[in-house]
């Protein structure tokens, strides 16, 4: 009798362990999904942000730029595509050709010394430059957590909990090939 309560204890310990162990891994990978979303979620409100900046900044150049419209448009369109991008995909995508859109523009604006001289252009360039700034960070830290979040449901013994759990690698945030490419410097 002495062993049957010694094996029914070992037993219920190894269950009771296993069984603890599985809520621990449940956790984190909840955890980690969550860390995941809210980093996203962090980059979204810069993007909304930096998409309720554009209108101003469109409005202040469009009086020196009149024979710029191609540019404004392009900047136009990109608002539009990110306000109607739905899923991370669609939004990272949208968000590359905002900052191409912005990138244009800015580079535009060269051409006209009264605008850059303009405080309130002056002032949304800034903003919009520190708001990208904070973006590049934000998409950062973003990849790290998809980066642990992806390899943890892929280790063993997590990927067999993560597969009942339906969880799915995720993408990282990505550059566009433009920004890719090598800068070209020209010292005069």
């Amino acid at each position: 009798m002495g062993v049957s309560i010694v094996a029914a204890a070992a037993v219920f310990f190894v269950v009771a362990g296993g069984l603890l162990y599985l809520i621990i891994m449940y956790n984190e990978l909840v955890r980690l999904r969550n860390d995941n979303d809210r980093a996203w979620a962090n980059i979204d409100v810069l993007l909304k942000q930096r998409r309720d900046e554009i209108p101003n900044l469109v409005e202040t150049v469009k009086g020196y730029m009149q024979h710029e419209r191609q540019t404004l448009e392009s900047v136009t369109q990109a608002r539009a595509a990110s306000m109607n991008a739905a899923s991370i995909g669609q939004k990272a995508q949208a968000d590359l050709m905002m900052t191409g859109a912005l990138r244009g523009l800015f580079a535009v604006a060269e051409n006209y010394p009264q605008l850059k001289a303009n405080e309130n252009f002056l002032k949304l360039q800034n903003r919009i430059s520190e708001l990208e700034e904070r973006i590049a960070d934000r998409r950062e830290f973003f990849n790290d957590d998809v980066n642990t979040y992806n390899t943890r449901i892929r280790q063993l013994p997590e990927v067999f909990l993560a597969n009942l759990m339906a969880l799915k690698p995720r993408e990282f945030f990505k550059v566009s090939d433009e920004d890719r490419k090598l800068v070209e410097v020209k010292l005069a």
